[in-house]
């Protein structure tokens, strides 16, 4: 008997951040931006990083933890609009086994000087190997990375 299952879940994360749009877009827009905070923790070894930022593009960071797995995000580039929105799909595999897909739009929002940032992501997480409220700790630590290497750019 198969032991096939999904969740599904949708969740929102906000910032306010003190930067333009243009800055955080190039956060995620750029090799070098994303570079800076989308990756594991220090122990974590990257084995593949690929970056094609366009409609139609598609990225990849696959790495390897202490434990010997492996985590492997395959993204692909559905919408860009420069400086205003970026919608991606998305799925990730642990040690080559597929534990979610997911759809998520990231949107810049200019706010006086700085830029109300809001992330949106629908999932469907398989098989009991990922859960909802894993991705959105694991989405919310790497936005805390991101406005962390914004800030460091700017000092």
């Amino acid at each position: 008997m198969s032991k096939h299952s999904t969740i599904h879940n949708t969740f929102v994360i906000e910032r306010n951040l003190p930067h333009p749009p243009q800055r955080v877009y190039a956060a995620f827009a750029t090799a070098e931006g994303k570079a800076r905070w989308f990756a594991g923790p220090a122990d974590w070894k990257t084995q593949i990083r690929e970056f094609d930022f366009r409609i139609g593009g598609r990225e990849r960071l696959q790495g390897k933890w202490p434990n010997g797995k492996v985590s492997d995000f395959s993204a692909h580039y559905m919408d860009i609009v420069p400086e205003r929105r970026i919608i991606y799909a998305y799925d990730m595999h642990i040690d080559g086994e597929r534990i979610s897909a997911s759809l998520a739009t990231v949107e810049f929002i200019g706010d006086g000087a700085g830029t109300r940032l809001k992330v949106t992501e629908q999932g469907a997480y398989l098989d009991s190997f990922d859960k909802p409220e894993m991705r959105e700790h694991g989405t919310q630590h790497l936005m805390d990375k991101m406005a962390a290497s914004l800030e460091a750019a700017a000092s």
